[in-house]
């Protein structure tokens, strides 16, 4: 059985997502007639561990958006090949040794390989609706400057004065200049 269209949509999203990130060498693999338990396999490449990480990242982020969780993910701790498992469609994102080594395409290669429309749009963002009208409303901050000497002794307000004043407290040890 064949790629289903939900699992090419699904490998397209993922492989927008790792272009977005700057993946090389994007591939689609129709394994479904060959292997029965995925339609899909995506393959990517990355020049780093960093990159690599980055871009899985981003796939999971993408998809998160159209309601799509993946069932695993295996090798994010040394990100040097990640799989990403969504059922259908699995995805391997491979750092260019790993890629070149293990060579899944060759393995596969004669299952055909799917078209992907690399510039297709991603989704946007989930934006969610904090119950907040700005960003300073959430970090606790408003128009008005918190008095930062309340709750301080008559002899500390003293101190406070002094050394507005005069840059230094009259009676507080100082330390040595360095």
């Amino acid at each position: 059985m064949s790629a289903t269209p939900e699992s090419v949509v699904t490998a397209n999203l993922a492989a927008c997502a790792a272009a977005d990130k700057l993946a090389a060498d994007i591939v689609a693999i129709d394994v479904g007639d060959q292997l029965g338990i995925a339609d899909v396999f995506l393959i990517a490449s990355a020049e780093n561990e960093r990159q690599v990480g980055a871009v899985v990242d981003f796939i999971e982020e993408v998809l998160l958006r159209v309601g799509i969780r993946p069932l695993r993910r295996e090798g994010k701790i040394n990100a040097r090949w990640v799989l990403l498992d969504y059922g259908d469609v699995v995805v391997h994102i491979q750092h260019v040794e790993e890629r070149a080594h293990y060579a899944l395409e060759r393995i596969w290669a004669d299952c055909p390989a799917l078209t992907l429309d690399l510039d297709a749009p991603l989704p946007a963002p989930i934006v969610r609706d904090t119950g907040f009208e700005s960003d300073d409303e959430v970090l606790g901050w408003d128009d008005e400057p918190e008095d930062l000497t309340s709750g301080l002794s008559a002899a500390d307000l003293e101190l406070v004065a002094s050394v507005l004043e005069d840059g230094e407290a009259d009676g507080a040890e100082t330390l040595p200049e360095a």
